[in-house]
């Protein structure tokens, strides 16, 4: 199958592939976000050798899978290793041997282990067998290639890429994957032959966000209506219970984990850190520090500044658009069809906030469109302390040139048209901006409308406008 996009996760793979060291190269991302199938897919499923961890297993069941992977490479044992130091010292056997596979364009021995994490069940010596593994022989194989890949981001972060012993500085590259933006997604869908307009393409986007799997999901023969309803809302749709999957798929208590994304989906413009910890189900301390970095590590989240309280100003919001759909709409089972909510008034305000959530995540694109791409900037959102009715702008580009941009975001069924009332709330917010913010910089209104912009009476407020189209490039 072909690779759409990974670029720049390509170009990492090459790098390590053609390097003169040894290598040992993590990759890591949430569920479902296609790790395995880049890695797969750019060594055409071969390798010296490949095993993966199991979910929910004890360490018995692993290591039997572990040794089925062993025995595929050629190792002669018949009995499953009694721990992990035993299982790699074979898989080293099994890379000693004179005719093992490599690499045709290298000649390296290229080694995958896929979800990791998993193989690590408690009270086993998993790590410690890994790490012994690479201190004592794999790190002076100038020929080896050890590729490490696991979706529960959380462990692969705190224990190989953080972990002041072990592997600290073992690690020789990594590589996270992201979501598609909506360029990618674009691409893919039409790769899959699936026809949509690029509003529906946003659309998709905000329900299904930049996830490959989930996007693969489509049926060509259905409209994205009838492909949400059959994918989410029946009970036998592939994604009906995709939400708590994700969830304890990555952590192995994910309780609080929900309870914060809950508390965050009720309001689009993010909570602080004390109103998150005033929440009953959440409480507060070290473990809540550690839940919402975890939580922004996986890209559920994202932590952004008030711009004029830049110390403790701190916001977390929800930007994951299939977690807030799901959220919003699957797991509520107000309704039964996804066709029914089309129009409705929880509908419309969904879609103001998913598509707002679109924008923050096409920060780059936006820049590109204003012909900043180069210019060093800090995004923020802003929440007035004094006015009445409250004011706040979403999304500020300060820019080291001068100009902040702040950025209004709309999406309407057609060209958006500025009228009067709409006009006077941007006007009152603008006013206030000025007013407790004091910023000693141009501001330039910018909007970003999927259909663009009406040139009515008003229209001349906007110094940019920036339609959903330029949200595609690259």
């Amino acid at each position: 199958m072909k690779i759409i996009g990974r670029n720049r996760e390509k170009d990492a793979l090459s790098r390590s592939l053609l390097s003169k060291k040894p290598e040992f190269v993590v990759v890591y991302g949430r569920r479902r976000v296609g790790k395995t199938f880049l890695i797969k897919e750019y060594f055409n499923g071969q390798f010296t050798f490949y095993a993966t961890g199991l979910s929910d297993e004890k360490t018995t069941g692993q290591l039997k899978a572990f040794h089925t992977s062993l025995r595929t490479y050629g190792c002669a044992e018949a009995k499953a290793p009694k721990d992990w130091f035993e299982a790699f010292m074979r898989l080293r056997e099994v890379l000693e041997t004179e005719n093992v596979y490599r690499d045709p364009v290298s000649g390296r021995r290229v080694v995958f282990l896929d979800e990791l994490p998993w193989m690590d069940t408690a009270r086993s010596d998993f790590k410690s067998a890994l790490e012994y593994f690479w201190n004592s022989w794999a790190s002076s194989q100038q020929d080896l290639m050890l590729i490490v890949c696991g979706s529960a981001t959380s462990w692969i972060i705190r224990h190989m890429l953080k972990e002041r012993k072990g592997f600290h500085n073992r690690v020789t590259r990594r590589i996270q994957l992201f979501p598609f933006r909506l360029k990618d997604c674009g691409d893919l869908l039409e790769n899959n032959d699936i026809v949509m307009t690029r509003e529906q393409m946003i659309e998709c986007y905000m329900i299904f966000g930049g996830i490959p799997y989930y996007l693969n999901l489509l049926d060509p023969r259905l409209s994205l209506a009838q492909n949400v309803d059959e994918l989410m809302f029946k009970p036998y749709g592939d994604l009906h219970d995709e939400y708590n999957e994700l969830f304890y798929s990555l952590f192995k208590k994910p309780e609080k984990h929900m309870a914060i994304i809950k508390a965050l989906a009720e309001t689009k413009n993010g909570k602080t850190r004390k109103e998150l910890s005033e929440v009953k189900t959440i409480g507060g301390g070290s473990a809540l520090t550690r839940d919402l970095e975890e939580l922004e590590q996986c890209g559920f989240i994202r932590r952004y500044t008030n711009y004029t309280m830049p110390k403790n100003g701190a916001y977390y919001q929800l930007v994951d658009p299939f977690v807030l759909f799901s959220l919003k709409f699957v797991n509520s089972r107000k309704r039964k069809s996804w066709i029914e909510y089309i129009h409705s008034p929880s509908y419309n305000a969904w879609r103001g906030n998913a598509f707002e959530i679109c924008c923050v995540n096409h920060i780059p694109q936006i820049k590109a469109a204003l012909g900043i791409a180069g210019v060093d900037t800090t995004e923020y959102a802003w929440r007035s302390e004094m006015s009445n009715p409250g004011s706040q702008i979403d999304l500020l580009i300060d820019r080291k040139d001068g100009v902040i941009n702040l950025c209004e975001m709309k999406y309407t069924d057609g060209i958006f048209e500025m009228d009067k009332p709409e006009y006077e709330r941007l006007m009152n917010r603008l006013a206030s901006f000025e007013k407790e913010a004091k910023p000693n910089k141009a501001l330039h209104m910018t909007l970003i409308s999927v259909n663009g912009l009406s040139n009515g009476k008003y229209a001349s407020v906007f110094q940019n406008v920036i339609t959903g189209e330029q949200l595609f490039a690259n």
